[in-house]
């Protein structure tokens, strides 16, 4: 083997761990949520993560933490739904499915402003649909 056969062979395996654990931490639906358990979630958003492979909406329920899953920045984006469409402090009501654990976590559909307005959060949820 050449040393540039074991370089290329050294790139290709690297390239194909990584792909490996982006498939391992990206999940379908079914494997983490719950589509008997419909919830609406009535409360504060808090902070808000825009990170891949999926946005992170933290809320404030009633003085309870929730984390409710959302589409990657990109799908937001492509939606309409940028980090300067909802401020953090923003009264939301948030569609989704809990978690099958039974967590405080939740995959969203769509959330509701307080002007009345709806914005699909995208993600793994039934009914997300790409603009």
């Amino acid at each position: 083997m050449t040393r540039r056969t074991g370089f290329i062979a050294a790139v290709v395996g690297i390239a194909l761990l990584g792909a490996g654990s982006v498939a391992f931490a990206h999940h379908a639906f079914a494997a983490e949520f719950d589509v008997n358990k419909p919830i609406k979630l009535e409360g504060k958003l808090v902070k808000w993560d825009m990170v891949n492979p999926h946005s992170w909406f933290h809320l404030d329920v009633k003085g309870t933490p929730w984390m409710v899953e959302g589409g990657s920045p990109n799908q937001l984006i492509r939606q309409g739904v940028t980090k300067k469409t909802v401020q953090v402090g923003t009264m939301l009501v948030i569609e989704g499915y809990q978690a099958k654990d039974g967590t405080n976590k939740a995959v969203g559909r769509n959330f509701v402003l307080p002007d009345g307005s709806r914005l699909f959060l995208g993600g793994s949820a039934p009914g997300q649909t790409l603009k």
